[in-house]
């Protein structure tokens, strides 16, 4: 076999997900390039310049190699991490608004209680941990988008137990966005997919085939999102997001995180909607079990959390919620924390020193 041949296996694109290959194996096996560091570098390069997505991923940090980098083909993790052949690893997001971070203390304690969770020894302490997120995002320069971080086993070896693992690992990626988040009504269904038991739902790891396979399974039905319920048939949560409804009373109604993700964007729009209350415009919040058909028969229902914020769902499964519009209360409660993530107190909003 020649070392740094170029002859290239055909990659064959495809926009939709069908059970044929993605690789034309025309070519003899003897004809797979055995390259040099610096050649798999290069080809690294080219895949990325060559399949730009939406996002654009202006830097990383990884703990591997102790620092940050720019380039996208440098944001890799090895192979022996056990993040990556066992699922052993957790993660956790936060908004970039406006130059600053956005609720960056709470979802650092949630990967912390996550790691806990997993058993996972900390690569740092918190302060570090939150010293390091904020540091990659100066660097990244970027003043509107989300900061992705993960914490894992670390790299050792294929086996199942951690022991082998030299040390567990932080990596964060800075992700550029410039989308506007949509306000416009969705339809989601219920998940034939069985939910994650208490003792994983509760905690925010890598393992996400279910969360996958919902959304899929949702995709393939015309909907959003797939709606899980609890073992118990009450309502429980989406793929990515709580859910939340305004039901017939003007009660602020949402399921109880005993058995699904502490979701940090619900429990802050619960703390937002007391003005509501104050207001008159609800007349009271409630955190409980909620029964299919009481969800359903809400005036408004909605999906919260940082990646879709607060967004109207007008249809589940074939009811119709409500009179069939974004309701009032949801874009209230979503304007109310994009204003809290624009101008928010000191306690949620972390300034990045650029």
């Amino acid at each position: 076999m020649k070392q740094g041949s170029v002859r290239e296996l055909r990659i064959v694109g495809s926009s939709n997900q069908t059970d044929e290959p993605l690789i034309d194996s025309t070519d003899k096996l003897s004809d797979i390039p055995l390259m040099s560091c610096s050649e798999a570098i290069e080809r690294l390069k080219q895949n990325r310049e060559n399949h730009k997505g939406k996002q654009q991923f202006l830097a990383m940090y990884s703990s591997i190699f102790g620092g940050i980098v720019s380039d996208a083909a440098a944001m890799v993790i090895p192979m022996d991490d056990h993040m990556v052949h066992r699922g052993h690893g957790v993660f956790d997001t936060a908004a970039i608004m406006n130059g600053y971070l956005y609720e960056l203390d709470q979802h650092v304690d949630r990967i912390i209680r996550s790691a806990s969770m997993a058993k996972i020894v900390l690569p740092f302490d918190h302060e570090t941990i939150r010293r390091i997120l904020v540091q990659t995002v100066s660097a990244s320069k970027c003043i509107k988008g989300s900061l992705r971080y993960w914490i894992s086993a670390g790299p050792g070896d294929f086996q199942l137990s951690p022991s082998g693992c030299h040390q567990p690992a932080l990596y964060a990626i800075v992700i550029e966005d410039q989308s506007l988040f949509d306000s416009k009504g969705i339809k989601v269904v219920t998940s034939s997919i069985s939910i994650k038991p208490p003792q994983f739902a509760t905690m925010k790891s890598v393992n996400y085939l279910p969360n996958v396979l919902s959304k899929m399974e949702a995709e393939e039905k015309g909907a959003y999102a797939a709606i899980w319920l609890d073992n118990d048939g009450f309502v429980a949560e989406g793929p990515n997001m709580n859910v939340a409804f305004v039901t017939k009373e003007k009660e602020l109604l949402m399921p109880k995180f005993d058995k699904i993700l502490s979701g940090c964007t619900a429990k802050r729009v619960l703390t937002l909607a007391e003005g509501l209350v104050i207001a008159g415009e609800l007349h009271g919040i409630r955190v409980d079990n909620v029964s299919v058909e009481e969800g359903k028969r809400a005036d408004e229902m909605m999906l919260i959390g940082s990646g879709v914020i607060v967004r109207p769902v007008v249809q589940w499964d074939e009811q119709v919620i409500g009179d069939g519009k974004e309701g009032p209360i949801s874009q209230t409660l979503l304007n109310f924390i994009l204003e809290d993530m624009k101008s928010g107190p000191s306690s949620v909003r972390v300034p990045v020193p650029y």
